[in-house]
């Protein structure tokens, strides 16, 4: 989020960098799918997906959520600012950017590369970790004429998927911790199991419940298989002691 008060992007760019994404539509309340997950570039405001018919004209960008946080895919996002030393990252064979800074780690727990705003630790040879870090330290350092490389002026910017996109990315990769040198993280990422194999746990679980209860019956069997157990013994001759 910009925090210069006494600089001024245009309006647009500080509207999409300050919005709260995928709150509830109040016009289309009791809708399915009604979080505010798209942004107009010419209203400078968010809408629902059941908010299209008066935006159909103008320009359109579709806000998604990975890993908590309001991210754009990379190809949309280049056609509205030089996404140059950005980190990104990949999610279901698309990379993606992070609109803002996100919570920080605990002090000390960051080596190496560092973002050159809010000192996140990243992958080399980035230099920024979102789109509102670039955008802020150019505001510091260049001012407001610095964005004029930064921005490009596009004209007409659809929707790159249908409407009925929740804009929610399940991830194919965690954002993949480096190593100790950059203590950032990565492009690559490490497979996310946990989402892809829900079945397969929930499988595992089921079998582990019915071996676990099966080893109870074994340890601890039932009255009924105890008396029955016990009427069934055939009753043997007593032994007498032999007598010396």
């Amino acid at each position: 989020m910009l925090v210069s008060s006494n600089l001024s992007p245009p309006p647009w760019l500080q509207a999409l960098l300050s919005e709260k994404f995928f709150n509830a539509c109040v016009i289309h309340e009791g809708a399915r799918k009604n979080e505010k997950n798209i942004f107009c570039l010419d209203c400078c405001v968010s809408i629902c997906p059941h908010c299209l018919s008066p935006h159909g004209s103008h320009r359109l960008l579709q806000i998604r959520r990975y890993v908590y946080n309001d991210v754009l895919r990379l190809d949309d996002a280049q056609k509205l600012f030089d996404s140059a030393f950005v980190q990104s990252y990949t999610t279901n064979s698309a990379k993606v950017i992070f609109l803002n800074q996100r919570p920080l780690p605990r002090p000390g727990s960051i080596r190496g590369n560092i973002c050159s705003r809010c000192d996140r630790g990243l992958q080399c040879p980035y230099l920024f970790c979102s789109i509102s870090c670039k955008v802020d330290y150019i505001l510091r350092t260049e001012g407001v004429g610095g964005l004029s490389s930064f921005l490009y002026d596009c004209k007409f910017l659809p929707l790159s998927e249908p409407a009925s996109d929740d804009g929610l990315m399940t991830p194919v990769s965690f954002i993949a911790k480096t190593s100790s040198s950059s203590g950032g993280y990565g492009d690559g990422g490490v497979p996310c199991r946990t989402l892809a194999c829900t079945a397969a746990t929930t499988e595992t679980v089921r079998k582990r419940r019915s071996s676990l209860s099966n080893s109870c019956r074994t340890m601890f069997p039932r009255d009924t298989e105890i008396s029955a157990n016990l009427m069934n013994r055939r009753k043997k001759a007593p032994n007498r002691a032999p007598l010396y």
